[in-house]
């Protein structure tokens, strides 16, 4: 703007001077526009706000308002139609979209109305004061520029300053559609110097494809509200030194009109050519492509998401039936993933899911589509194929392709994929089938130990049928309480020849299958998370069924109670169990609470803090089915437990004959003792078994040698009348 200052302003016209600029926050909540008032408040701005639609129409129509800051759900008037009102009545403001409407749609039209800017409530607030910055900015701009045309309305010097410094391409054509002026903006955009431009066909600068369309523009007669406005058209740049140069082409809006020269009489005028402006919108329409893309694409890694995935699957149905074809669907799940975030965290887990993607796609026919339907899910569209089992060949290259391992954090990381495959026509007919058939494949593999892939049969679906109904049973069961029931299998000291205490075993009356055993319905519980409530109901009956006992004399039995991984992740763990055994009067000393080996390698620093807190409320922990996991030595040291469990397999393969399993359990009795530790053996069943852990020191036992697991009546008899009674028998009166 220092040009400015050469100009010879007459006397008559008003100074130009530093107003104030008006702001208008329109939002039907209060505390919105208190923030937005506080967060854009500043020097020279006057803030003002309106709580509907209707009270920001009146706002509007005095024609002041600088900045509109307007949030699109309002409760009379949708903030699109106050923008269509706006361009109607050619209300001057600026108009600024924050909305927490984050609906892809709704930006797309916000900007298609004349929006400055779309930005998301959720998002930085400093992308806002920003974005008013840069419209303050302009409207000062526009403002300046507008006093100049009413002080130098005459002015050939002002006026030629405007047009050469205008951000459009301003331009006149003569009647046969040749430049005869066009502003220096035209070189800035698309690099050609106006001497180059001058006496040529404006078709030079037309992209080739839009010819026909720009036509009609350059070629303009009318004038008036008739005349040509924003009609949309792509100019070609000169070289590759400008902006844009990525496509050599920029996005131009164009509006025209006639020029013509008036004699005395009004039906004698003479048409001379057309002028016009063109206003690079490159950047906006950038903006929309990028909204529709984040709409039906994965963001991490650019893949297809679920919609746009549906969306050509249903496309590739409709050509497969005219073309008598097979399409596939493969539904991928990476096992062990979240072990990644975990472990290493969410940005390594990202990592793992790009590198996955990419390599994964490497393994695909160039017609094939793989998507990401959401966390470490993906789905693979298999269209044109001619036998089913070239959906099975290209599985297996896939898994052969992960045999390779991924740099997780500097280090090698193997995973494996589960990979459920379901065809077209054999196992669906709409992409709904197909995916959820392929998804209980895929689940059929996981419980088979994973890392494969299998094809979709029918007698999988009513597998999974019945596994969503007994889960329903089971949310029920819960809420009503009534249908578990706990037996307790006794442990004993042989040598005393006594029960030292039993373990809970929870058992579940299902009102049409009859008692069910925990192995029929625990992974159900894992797996929906229902574990947590079903092991407070446990921990709650099972020490209301000990201080029964302890009341009648039987003060010395140790009562263990197995914990799920799930319920050891809540940190609140030690504290719910304190609460139970403060209300039932039981010392924290006899519970023993029995947790699975996998938890020394899973996460164990974690782990091995929980484990820390409830040795220091008191409780006892026990480590069952050891042996079976490959544990670590320095994590058993680390681990404050009291006993460890040996696995009923080592028991049950105990023979005189066999010597592997003899050297097993001595081992184990030897780390034992090394770290002492109690031992228990589970799983006792023969005579023979007993004798073997008797001459390896190993003196405590359960197993069906001495008791199956008992209804609570019948193991009090068990207690009293028994060969193995409780220490304390004689005290029961």
């Amino acid at each position: 703007m220092k040009a400015i200052a050469n100009f010879d302003f007459s006397p008559q016209s008003p100074d130009i001077q530093e107003t104030p600029c008006n702001i208008l926050i329109v939002d039907d909540e209060e505390r919105i526009r208190e923030a937005y008032r506080h967060l854009l408040a500043g020097e020279g701005r006057i803030i003002e706000e309106c709580g509907s639609g209707n009270e920001a129409l009146r706002r509007l129509d005095h024609r002041d308002i600088d900045v509109l800051i307007l949030d699109l759900m309002l409760p009379d008037i949708n903030g699109l139609e106050i923008m269509e009102w706006m361009l109607h009545q050619h209300v001057p403001t600026a108009v600024v979209v924050f909305s927490g409407d984050e609906s892809i749609d709704s930006a797309i039209r916000a900007l298609r109305h004349g929006a400055f800017e779309f930005i998301r409530k959720h998002g930085d607030p400093q992308e806002l004061i920003d974005t008013v910055d840069r419209v303050l900015r302009r409207r000062r701009v526009e403002r300046e520029h507008a006093l100049m045309t009413v002080r130098l309305e005459q002015s050939e010097r002002l006026h030629r300053f405007l047009v050469e410094q205008s951000p459009d391409i301003i331009y006149t054509l003569d009647k046969d559609g040749a430049f005869i002026f066009v502003n220096g903006r035209v070189q800035a955009l698309l690099g050609y110097t106006r001497e180059e431009l001058l006496g040529k066909h404006y078709s030079m600068i037309v992209y080739p494809d839009d010819l026909e369309h720009a036509r009609f523009a350059f070629n303009e007669r009318r004038i008036g509200d008739r005349a040509s406005t924003n009609v949309e058209i792509r100019l070609q740049t000169k070289n590759q030194g400008v902006r844009h140069f990525e496509n050599r082409t920029i996005v131009a809006i164009l509006s025209a009109q006639g020029i013509y020269a008036t004699n005395e009489e009004p039906a004698s005028r003479h048409f001379m050519g057309t002028s016009g402006v063109a206003r690079d919108i490159t950047d906006r329409k950038k903006a929309e492509e990028t909204i529709a893309f984040q709409a039906f694409h994965d963001l991490l890694t650019g893949l297809p998401n679920r919609i746009l995935f549906k969306d050509r699957l249903g496309v590739a149905l409709k050509q497969a039936k005219r073309k008598n074809k097979r399409v596939g669907v493969m539904f991928i799940d990476i096992d062990r993933f979240k072990l990644v975030n975990d472990t290493y965290g969410h940005h390594e887990g990202d990592e793992l899911l790009k590198c996955f993607a990419q390599r994964s796609r490497s393994c695909l026919r160039s017609g094939d589509t793989l998507a990401r339907q959401g966390g470490d899910e993906f789905t693979v569209l298999l269209p044109d194929l001619g036998d089913g089992e070239d959906a099975s060949v290209i599985a297996a290259k896939m898994l052969a392709e992960l045999r390779q391992p991924f740099k997780i954090a500097g280090v090698d990381f193997f995973t494996t994929v589960s990979i459920g495959i379901a065809l077209y026509p054999d196992n669906g007919k709409t992409p709904e089938m197909l995916l959820r058939n392929a998804d209980i494949a895929m689940y059929q593999i996981k419980g088979r130990g994973k890392n494969g892939y299998l094809h979709y049969a029918p007698e999988m679906h009513s597998g999974q049928s019945m596994r969503l109904t007994l889960e329903g049973d089971l949310r029920q069961a819960l809420e009503s309480g009534d249908q578990f029931e706990l037996y307790y299998q006794p442990q004993i000291s042989f040598s005393q020849r006594r029960t030292i205490g039993m373990e809970a075993l929870i058992r579940w009356h299902h009102p049409r299958h009859g008692l069910m055993m925990p192995d029929t319905f625990i992974p159900l519980a894992e797996d929906t998370g229902m574990i947590v409530a079903l092991g407070e109901w446990v921990v709650d009956r099972a020490l209301c069924q000990l201080a029964s006992w302890r009341s009648r004399g039987f003060t010395s039995l140790q009562l263990a109670i197995n914990l799920s991984p799930k319920e050891l992740e809540r940190g609140d763990l030690p504290e719910r169990i304190l609460q139970r055994l403060d209300a039932y009067a039981i010392p924290a000393a006899a519970l023993d609470i029995e947790i699975t080996e996998n938890l020394l390698m899973n996460d164990a620093e974690k782990n091995i803090s929980m484990v820390k807190q409830l040795r220091n409320c008191g409780l006892r922990v026990s480590i069952d089915d050891f042996g079976t996991r490959y544990s670590s030595l320095n994590y058993l040291r680390r681990f404050p437990i009291h006993s460890i469990k040996i696995d009923q397999s080592f028991v049950r393969d105990l023979n005189p004959d066999k010597h592997s399993s003899t050297s097993i359990i001595h081992a184990i009795a030897c780390i034992a003792r090394s770290f002492d530790l109690r031992i228990l053996a589970e799983g006792v069943e023969t005579e023979a078994q007993r004798q073997m852990l008797s001459g390896l020191a190993c003196d405590e036992m359960q197993g069906f040698l001495f008791s199956r697991p008992l209804a609570a009546e019948a193991f009090e008899g068990f207690l009293t009348g028994g060969c193995f009674p409780a220490l304390d028998r004689e005290q029961i009166l």
